[in-house]
């Protein structure tokens, strides 16, 4: 299928095809004796995922575990749908995700209240999953891959406050979600991904050095893709949160409104991304995942409730 690449290691990238965009969201499939599915994408992307573990051999009773990094509905909206496509698979989630994807009510209005109208072209519904099929990770834990290979989860909060990062044990590889912010392969731009309500720049940056300190050989990010040269990816990371953060203070000691504060941060930033100069297509990708108005309105929250 040509959404679904080979990266070594028995691991397979999967375009989950996001609202029909490709190289938007991306899920990992590692096909060991017991086979794990890392993100879902979306509820509409569901299906195209069930497509591509088909292609790689993946029946619906031969699927273990499904596990997401977090529970926003761009990497878990399709988790209900996945359980009910896979009977068999066991739901790995952080603790504090659990009780959203069992029952996604809440979870569901409050993406209603931010996306209005394009909720469903987006995300579609985040489908229930019986709680008795949820596995809820504390800090740390750890997912049998089979014959002695794991995942081992580290909490990474910043992003999300029920955010973890994965480390398999045989590649080195590390399922980043968006704590290490969103990667366009296309044009190697990195940008953070600061959304309300729980973004926190002292957490995120925690979460990068705990990534940093588990020595992984990649990192892997659902916004997108495979990349191998760690250390400096990971301080670029950092970097731009400190930015972002740092004009975003500045437009709000000036008293600019969420508005104004947008359109200056984003003229303020747009000459370190190629893929604003790449063409409207390109552009539009990375506004999606990491938008300036999500951004600069997930910092004013945190600066909101933080003392100078």
């Amino acid at each position: 299928m040509d959404n679904v690449t080979p990266l070594g290691g028995d691991v397979y990238e999967i375009d989950t095809r996001m609202a029909g965009y490709s190289g938007i969201t991306a899920g990992y499939l590692i096909l060991g004796d017991r086979p794990c599915l890392v993100e879902t994408g979306t509820s509409t992307s569901a299906p195209v995922v069930r497509d591509a573990l088909s292609s790689l051999g993946v029946g619906p009773d031969d699927l273990a575990t499904v596990v997401v990094t977090h529970i926003h509905l761009d990497h878990a909206g399709g988790v209900g749908d996945i359980a009910s496509f896979y009977p068999s698979a066991e739901i790995v989630v952080h603790e504090k995700g659990a009780r959203h994807l069992a029952d996604p009510s809440r979870l569901m209005a409050s993406a209603k209240m931010v996306w209005g109208d394009k909720l469903d072209v987006l995300f579609g519904a985040l489908a229930p999953t019986d709680a008795a099929r949820i596995r809820a990770l504390g800090d740390t834990g750890t997912i049998a891959l089979g014959n002695g290979r794991t995942l081992a989860s580290h909490y990474s909060p910043g992003h999300a406050k029920h955010h973890v990062g994965l480390l398999d044990s045989l590649t080195g590889d590390l399922y980043v979600g968006d704590a290490a912010g969103v990667y366009l392969p296309e044009t190697g731009d990195l940008r953070p991904a600061t959304p309300p309500p729980d973004f926190d720049l002292d957490v995120a940056l925690g979460s990068i050095g705990l990534f940093a300190a588990l020595k992984p050989q990649r990192l892997l990010f659902s916004h997108y893709g495979p990349v191998e040269d760690v250390p400096s990816t990971l301080e670029r990371s950092a970097e731009e949160l400190r930015i972002w953060v740092d004009l975003t203070r500045r437009a709000r000691d000036e008293g600019l409104d969420l508005d104004h504060a947008v359109a200056m941060v984003r003229d303020r930033t747009r000459e370190r991304y190629a893929a604003l100069r790449a063409g409207e297509a390109t552009a539009e990708q990375f506004e999606l995942l990491s938008g300036a108005p999500s951004n600069v309105a997930g910092i004013m929250h945190w600066l909101d409730r933080t003392p100078r």
